[in-house]
């Protein structure tokens, strides 16, 4: 990790920061630190003390569970704009779930009880920030879903969506994802991601070139997803 302290971070220019006013601005300034995460070193482990809320400057984040002895599930993926351990703010003492840099990544590391008294004072500021975190909340549901209900050729296609969908158009996740990182995605084996990939590939659904996942047959991805 690069411990890089910042005065210029650019926040005002990101995100629902561009809501704060200059004075609310550099209250905020004053509550954060900067820091530079290289690809693949850990931001935050689960059951860490989580004396921070955190922020996502640039960069791609993986978030997941540690679910058993070299076991996890992978959750979402975390980028420009995205508030990680957000329930820190209303008293959650320690990380729910582990953080690591899929790229070099930069971070702010913000104090809760500052961000807290900025939602407090600024609403429009606050809704912006729910809006936001909405999409976390149907991606958590999305999850409960796959791993409940869905076969494994489901939870793939689930899983292919998710990471090939608009939010992530420009940062081409699947170059930064081994198959054992979308094995963990959709809760199955590496060797099962492996055998419904080349399915879905001569089914003509999608198509492989190394490490890339480019989705042919949208329609029939979400027909998978819906009735596997």
């Amino acid at each position: 990790m690069n411990n890089q302290e910042s005065t210029n971070s650019n926040l005002n220019s990101i995100g629902c920061f561009r809501y704060l006013d200059a004075h609310e601005l550099a209250f905020i300034e004053e509550k954060k630190t900067r820091l530079v995460y290289l690809k693949g070193e850990t931001i935050f482990k689960q059951g860490a003390f989580a004396p921070y809320v955190l922020f996502v400057i640039d960069g791609l984040v993986k978030v997941f569970l540690q679910t058993g002895h070299q076991k996890q599930l992978n959750i979402s993926i975390s980028q420009e704009g995205d508030f990680l351990a957000f329930s820190s703010v209303f008293g959650e003492p320690i990380y729910n779930y582990s953080a690591t840099a899929m790229k070099d990544t930069t971070i702010c590391m913000i104090d809760k009880e500052a961000l807290k008294e900025l939602l407090v004072k600024n609403p429009e500021f606050a809704l912006k920030i729910t809006s936001r975190n909405y999409k976390t909340e149907r991606r958590y549901l999305d999850i409960l879903h796959n791993i409940s209900y869905r076969q494994m050729r489901g939870k793939l296609a689930s899983t292919i969506l998710y990471l090939s969908s608009e939010d992530f158009i420009s940062n081409n996740l699947f170059q930064y994802l081994t198959r054992q990182d979308i094995a963990d995605f959709a809760s199955i084996t590496v060797e099962s991601t492996v055998k419904f990939l080349k399915e879905f590939e001569k089914e003509g659904l999608i198509s492989l070139k190394t490490k890339e996942i480019m989705v042919v047959d949208l329609e029939k991805l979400r027909l998978i997803e819906k009735l596997s």
